[in-house]
């Protein structure tokens, strides 16, 4: 089959991104919005052992582990709950994937010197981190301010802030003016960095292996050796991929969350109020959160962050390949 032309190749991939990027995040919402949970609670209690015995702070965690919080948002909240902010959520993943794969694969294309896909596969690990950071940078831009409603509309719990995005919206608007929505950029493009730098690096590389495993399997059976992949184990490698990215880059998620919940008049009961303007910048933020929650600060939420990460990658990077080879037998 020829390779299609750049608009049709820039069409194939941001449908098989954006097709991708909806199935990911609509079943892993509910793990999603328990994450967020954890993120946005400003501990009003010390986390540590040395901050306990000087009891600086008083107070209790509403949500104090993964089943806890499920049960308490489904008591609460009923099965809605879970997928609470996955309509500007979905709006916010399907424009992203959609940004990321089509800029990602021109970044590849023109570091390899070839359209093909196959030929990206063999980009050095410096290539694909820094194709995937970039990529990763320009998704974030074009679609920031659904990541913000979607954060807002999952942190608010009950009773309800604001009843809808529009509200939200609005809100946001009146109080910050337009710059508001895009509140927490800065610590969003510090993250999103490494983030999908080691999510595409660490795939390209997964699949290296595996396809490096493939090959020596069918050498030792006497078999004609191949370098596709199965479609569980494209799963594996963005399962691992996933893991990995978001085990390194969970603090800097943490800090985006409290930028972005800034000035949301929520129930106590679900953290402290994060008031308007109450971080000056990224290290200010992770000084006051390591001075008033400790390290475990950091990592609130990290469980659920994890287990939705690596499904999340695994299923959005499948969802790709698959789609995109339908999507391209369509047009071509």
């Amino acid at each position: 089959m020829d390779e299609p032309g750049q608009l049709k190749r820039a069409f194939i991939d941001a449908t098989a991104g954006a097709i991708a990027g909806g199935i990911s995040r609509s079943v892993t919402s509910p793990l999603d919005v328990i994450k967020i949970r954890f993120q946005g609670f400003v501990q009003l209690e010390p986390t540590t052992s040395w901050a306990l015995l000087r009891r600086d702070v008083l107070g209790q965690s509403k949500y104090t582990g993964m089943l806890q919080a499920t049960k308490d948002i489904f008591r609460e909240e009923g099965l809605p709950g879970f997928w609470r902010g996955n309509v500007p959520a979905l709006l916010m993943v399907m424009p992203y994937t959609a940004i990321q794969f089509t800029v990602l694969h021109k970044l590849k294309t023109f570091a390899s010197g070839s359209s093909k896909t196959e030929d990206h596969i063999h980009l050095s690990p410096y290539l694909s981190f820094v194709s995937g950071s970039l990529a990763g940078c320009a998704a974030t831009v074009g679609s920031y301010p659904f990541d913000l409603l979607r954060t807002l509309l999952a942190s608010q719990g009950e009773p309800k802030v604001y009843p809808n995005m529009r509200s939200a919206f609005l809100d946001i608007i009146r109080a910050r003016g337009f710059q508001g929505l895009y509140a927490g950029l800065s610590p969003t493009l510090v993250e999103i960095i490494p983030y999908a730098g080691l999510q595409f690096g660490t795939y390209d590389m997964f699949k290296r292996w595996t396809m490096a495993w493939n090959r020596y399997r069918s050498s030792n059976a006497n078999l004609t050796g191949t370098d596709s992949l199965s479609s569980f184990q494209l799963f594996l490698c963005g399962f691992a991929a996933g893991t990995c990215a978001k085990a390194v880059c969970h603090p800097l998620d943490v800090v985006k969350k409290r930028f972005q919940i800034e000035g949301l008049a929520r129930d106590p009961k679900y953290g402290a109020r994060v008031e308007h303007r109450a971080y000056s910048n990224m290290y200010q933020a992770l000084r006051q959160i390591l001075q008033m929650e400790g390290w475990p600060g950091l990592y609130k939420g990290i469980l659920p962050s994890i287990i939705k990460a690596a499904p999340a990658g695994a299923v959005t990077f499948v969802a790709y390949e698959f789609t995109s080879d339908w999507v391209e037998s369509m047009v071509t």
